[in-house]
């Protein structure tokens, strides 16, 4: 007996694809260069994906593509999401860590490109710089998506926005604080995003960690009518929606760890700062990993150091909202999936 409701999905999907035009732009690296509504387009193609995730539907679309994936940096939700995306769309997938390939090494990250762009579909790059992964969109000839570099986590903001879509049914009106150090790539990626979209948002960070001025001329630039606030005033988290951290330091940082704790401590998202919110509504993200424990060992490494079994947010808060934030991260694989499909689909 055929599932008329999985067919419907099915339908519904393709059908969509004629009445809602997705960009043209093939490569996936920063948020500027994707309009308010080409944005809001993947978010909602996310959703579905997802739905088509959760009914068990087949959708390789995508069958007998290959992509490549590089990984500079290590990673746990970045690549299981391509992986597990890729598989999905019916892609074949081929992984290339900091080891396997020489990569700005033995060889220029453009004499690589044009390498790969020979082999592959598409690629995707996890690394530092992001003139890297520019220069391997402009010289393989084939879509590119960011991963992550320093500057800009791209990917990780359809997915925080498509749960939020999900939690509260429309990103209208909605306020966002981001809380800790205000000048890492998911700082700047959610106050330009949020920016394009027209979410309000707060980076609420010491004054020394607070984003750099061509990140906010950028986000101003880009603005869609949003309350953009940028201060060191942790008070500025009364009324807002959605709290939102992330590790006090980055992959590949050099910081003098122990200024860095002295600074961030009071932006810990705990049960405290909660009560400053006044929204019994509010809700916590954090794009992980999180030390929220000492089950970790760095964890256990910072805890004989320096005495501190919790750090960016506390293990009560963390597992208070853990369904929120583990949701997030689920949601990493199939905005990926839509990410990429609209990259190759006319391929």
């Amino acid at each position: 007996m055929l599932n008329i409701h999985k067919y419907n999905i099915i339908f519904y999907i393709i059908q969509n694809e004629r009445e809602i035009p997705m960009t043209q732009t093939k490569s996936f690296l920063k948020e500027i260069d994707f309009t308010k509504q080409e944005l809001e387009e993947l978010i909602d193609l996310s959703i579905k994906f997802k739905q088509l995730k959760k009914n068990r539907i087949p959708h390789k679309y995508l069958d007998s593509l290959n992509i490549a994936l590089i990984f500079e940096k290590t990673s746990t939700r970045t690549r299981s999401a391509f992986t597990v995306a890729g598989q999905d769309l019916g892609m074949n997938v081929t992984y290339l860590g900091a080891g396997d390939i020489q990569l700005g090494k033995k060889e220029s990250v453009v004499d690589t490109a044009k390498v790969l762009g020979s082999m592959f579909d598409g690629i995707e790059y996890r690394g530092f710089k992001q003139e890297d992964v520019e220069d391997l969109a402009k010289y393989s000839g084939v879509p590119v998506w960011n991963g992550l570099t320093d500057t800009w986590h791209p990917t990780q903001m359809i997915a925080d926005f498509m749960t939020l879509k999900e939690h509260f049914g429309s990103l209208e009106d909605l306020t966002i604080a981001y809380i800790g150090d205000g000048r890492n790539n998911i700082a700047n990626s959610l106050l330009v995003t949020s920016a394009i979209l027209g979410v309000n948002v707060k980076i609420i960070s010491p004054e020394i960690l607070q984003p750099e001025a061509d990140i906010v001329e950028l986000a101003q630039k880009h603005n869609n009518g949003a309350n953009l606030t940028i201060t060191d005033d942790i008070s500025e988290v009364k009324g807002v929606d959605i709290l939102y951290t992330d590790v006090w330091v980055s992959m590949g940082e050099e910081v003098d760890f122990k200024s860095r704790i002295d600074l961030l401590l009071p932006y810990q998202i705990n049960i405290g700062l909660l009560a400053k919110v006044e929204n019994p509504d509010v809700i916590v993200m954090h794009c992980l990993p999180a030390f929220h424990d000492l089950n970790t060992q760095i964890g256990q490494e910072i805890y004989e150091k320096y005495c501190l079994a919790e750090l960016e947010i506390t293990d009560e808060v963390f597992h208070k909202y853990s369904e929120i934030i583990f949701q997030e991260a689920e949601n990493r694989m199939h905005s990926i999936k839509a990410i990429m499909y609209n990259s190759l689909k006319n391929i």
